[in-house]
C-alpha cells in the first residue's frame, strides 16, 4: 500500500460513499418521477433569470409546456446573454453569482467559455465522484486510498478583466481538478498547481512537459487510478514507452481507468488501455464541460444517466422525447437542460439499449449519422 493509503485509508467512510450513489440509485429504478423533480427544481432556477423570464419560466407546467415555451438552445444562441454575464448580469442567465469561468477543449472548433455557478460545481464533484464511489462499493475500495495519476489540461491559461479585476481561467477538467483535488481523500499526482505552473499551452511540447512531470512525480507512488480524457490516458502511455521504454503497467498496477471525454471507450480505446496500462478495469464516464452527465453502473459496456440532476432529452427521428422514454436500438441528438443551461444540444448522439443503459456513440456530424444507420442495417442482417 503505498503513502496516498496510508494517507487517506483512515477517511474512507462507507456511509458517506453510499449518501454519493443512492439517489442515483433509486432515480433508475424511477427516471420519469426523478426527471419531474429535476424539471421543477431547474424551473425554480430558470424564473430568477432574464433568460428564463423571457421564455415563461414561471408559469410553465410540466415537460409539454416547457418545450412549447423553450426552444432547444446552443452556445451560439446563449452567446448575448454569456456575455451580459461577462458584464456583470449574473442573472442574464444563471440563478446564482459565477463561482468560476472554465473552457472546453474545442473538439469541435473553437473552445467555448461559460460562467459557471456553486450548483454547478458541487454537482461536478457529486455526480462526478459516481463511477468511483460505485466502483469503490462494489468492486475494490483501494481505489479510494490511492494516489490518483493527474493528467488533467490546465487550469489557468487566459484573463479576463471582471468587475475591475483579472480573472484567470482555464480548461474545466483542471479547474475541476484544483477546486476538488482531494476527492474522498484521494491524493492527485502531480498536483493541479504543478501542471498549471507549466504554462496553459497544449502543442505537443507542452504536454510532454506535463507528461514529464507526470512520470517523475508518480513513478514511485502505488498509482491507484486514473480519471480523465482517454486520449490523453493513451498519449501519456505511448509516451512512457518511447521516451522512458516502459509501459505504465510495469511501473503500476492501476485498480480502475475512469475514462471520460470521447465516444467509443469500451470498442474503440479500451483495447488499447489494457495493453498499456494492463489487466484493470476500464470505467466509462459521460462528462463534459457542462456536466457530469452519466456513468457506468456495473460491467455492462454502457452508461446510466444521472436524472437527479439534470433533465435529458432526445430529438429522435419521430419527435422529441424523454431519454428514459427512448426503445432499445432508438437514437437521436441529446438535449440537457441545467442549472445554467435550459434546453441545451450539447452536441452529441446517443441511443438506448434498454433496461436504462445508454451509449453515447458519437458527435452528432452527417458521417457519424450514416456511419451509425448503416451500422443498425448490418446488424439487423446478422
Amino acid at each position: 500500500m503505498g503513502r496516498g493509503a496510508e494517507e487517506a485509508g483512515t477517511r474512507v467512510d462507507k456511509s458517506l460513499l453510499k449518501q454519493l450513489v443512492e439517489p442515483w440509485y433509486s432515480s433508475l429504478v424511477d427516471p420519469e418521477a426523478s426527471q419531474t423533480a429535476v424539471l421543477n427544481t431547474l424551473l425554480g432556477g430558470y424564473s430568477r433569470t432574464a433568460y428564463g423570464k423571457e421564455h415563461g419560466a414561471s408559469s410553465v407546467s410540466g415537460i409539454k409546456e416547457f418545450r412549447g415555451s423553450f426552444p432547444v438552445s446552443s452556445y451560439k444562441t446563449l452567446a448575448p446573454y454569456i456575455a451580459k454575464v461577462r458584464n456583470g448580469e449574473h442573472d442574464a442567465l444563471l440563478p446564482e453569482p459565477v463561482a468560476r469561468w472554465v473552457m472546453t477543449r474545442g473538439t469541435t472548433g473553437s473552445s467555448k467559455v461559460l460562467p459557471v455557478g456553486d450548483t454547478h460545481l458541487n454537482q461536478i464533484l457529486t455526480f462526478g465522484a459516481r463511477a468511483v464511489t460505485n466502483f469503490a462499493l462494489n468492486g475494490s475500495a483501494e481505489v479510494l486510498e490511492t494516489p490518483v495519476l493527474n493528467l488533467n489540461f490546465p487550469s489557468e491559461v487566459h484573463e479576463m478583466l471582471r468587475d475591475g479585476v483579472r480573472e484567470t481561467y482555464g480548461y474545466s477538467s483542471g479547474t475541476y481538478a484544483k477546486i476538488h483535488s482531494e476527492l474522498m481523500g484521494a491524493r492527485l499526482v502531480p498536483r493541479q498547481e504543478e501542471i498549471d505552473a507549466l504554462g496553459g499551452g497544449i502543442t505537443k511540447a507542452d504536454w510532454e512537459a506535463r507528461y514529464e512531470l507526470a512520470y517523475r512525480r508518480a513513478k514511485e507512488e502505488d498509482i491507484g487510478s486514473l480519471m480523465g480524457v482517454t486520449p490523453v490516458m493513451v498519449s501519456f502511455a505511448d509516451f512512457l514507452k518511447r521516451r522512458h521504454g516502459v509501459w505504465p503497467k510495469t511501473l503500476w498496477r492501476p485498480r480502475a481507468l475512469f475514462c471520460t471525454s470521447v465516444a467509443k471507450i469500451q470498442t474503440r480505446y479500451r483495447p488499447t488501455l489494457l495493453l498499456q496500462y494492463g489487466q484493470t478495469s476500464v470505467v466509462e464516464m459521460y462528462t463534459a464541460t457542462e456536466g457530469a452527465f452519466a456513468q457506468q453502473l456495473d460491467g455492462n459496456p454502457y452508461v446510466s444517466p444521472n436524472y437527479d440532476g439534470y433533465l435529458f432529452e432526445v430529438v429522435t427521428g419521430s419527435g422529441v422525447k424523454m431519454l428514459h422514454d427512448l426503445r432499445p436500438n432508438e437514437w437521436g441528438r441529446l438535449v440537457i437542460s441545467t442549472s445554467m443551461l435550459p434546453r441545451y444540444e450539447i452536441g452529441d448522439l446517443v441511443e438506448a439499449l434498454g433496461k436504462g443503459y445508454f451509449r453515447v456513440f458519437g458527435r452528432n456530424k452527417a458521417r457519424t449519422r450514416i456511419e451509425h444507420q448503416l451500422f443498425i442495417l448490418l446488424a439487423a442482417k446478422h
